[in-house]
């Protein structure tokens, strides 16, 4: 009987782990841009939940990771703020963020991620039903968010989501819309370098 060798299996497995490798990188860049413009935000006066970027890096990165990279992605950029990392809206970060009010926010964004990636996976080619998935996995995320907000503020469901949610619709409209022009252009332009 041959035994195997970890050379062996390196030489077995070189196609397997060069896309594992190009996979572990993009995952890294689209954490690494996550981190660069999730802390960007713009405060209203109405609301304690700032204006941010990171719900269109996220659901542009179900384009180039899948949902299941995009949810590691995402999970590695939590635990990057949660340890102290300046990365959250406002250039914020420790455990302090996900316990304050926007923290079911961030904890909502795991969910939409998966609810808008099977969409996207599944749906590729019909664009109606990828919007509608991420219109399904943005409204989980602001239940999330909501809840969390009501909590946080004692204050009812209704008024967290008139504070919360209503004056972000216009903008994450927009996201969507952005993430369904250009997120399947760079899925694209990815895999001819791949």
């Amino acid at each position: 009987m041959k035994r195997i060798t970890p050379l062996d299996t390196a030489n077995t497995n070189g196609a397997a782990n060069r896309i594992s490798n190009q996979r572990l990188v993009l995952i890294a860049l689209t954490t690494a841009i996550t981190c660069i413009l999730a802390p960007f935000s713009i405060p209203i006066p109405i609301s304690p939940v700032p204006i941010s970027l990171t719900n269109l890096v996220l659901l542009i990165s179900i384009y180039i990771l899948g949902w299941k990279g995009a949810v590691v992605s995402f999970l590695i950029y939590l635990l990057l703020g949660t340890v102290g990392l300046p990365v959250f809206s406002g250039f914020t970060g420790g455990p302090a963020k996900l316990a304050g009010p926007t923290g079911g926010y961030l904890v909502g964004f795991i969910f939409m991620i998966i609810l808008a990636g099977i969409f996207a996976e599944h749906f590729a080619h019909k664009r109606f039903l990828v919007v509608a998935g991420m219109i399904l996995g943005t409204a989980v995320a602001y239940i999330f968010g909501t809840a969390w907000l009501a909590f946080q503020m004692e204050m009812s469901f209704t008024a967290a989501l008139s504070i919360g949610v209503l004056p972000y619709l216009p903008g994450d409209t927009a996201k969507i819309i952005i993430a369904v022009t250009f997120g399947p252009v760079l899925k694209d332009r990815i895999s001819l370098v791949r």
